[in-house]
């Protein structure tokens, strides 16, 4: 658990120095702010998580970070479907 509460705060405190470069972070097109980024981690009973994209300028470098909504299919949030998924795996 800690670990991955080290993993969390290296995350967020990347996209912390990211924005006082000037480079804008998105969520679901809007500027956001760090107290938004929490909810970047969540993955919610529907399937819903966020997935980031790393958008780059015509000379290469970094202009914006965009976190959309992205919604795991139908077949992949059934559970009877995730069991059988499971047990294929451990074969």
């Amino acid at each position: 658990m800690n670990e991955e509460r080290n993993e969390r705060t290296q995350y967020l405190n990347g996209l912390k120095r990211y924005t006082e470069k000037g480079i804008p972070i998105y969520m679901d097109g809007q500027i956001s702010n760090p107290k938004d980024w929490e909810r970047l981690f969540e993955v919610r009973e529907d399937g819903m998580f966020y997935m980031g994209d790393y958008v780059q300028a015509d000379a290469g470098e970094l202009k914006e970070i965009r976190f959309d909504k992205v919604y795991a299919s139908e077949e992949d949030i059934r559970p009877e479907n995730a069991r059988k998924k499971e047990k294929n795996r451990r074969r």
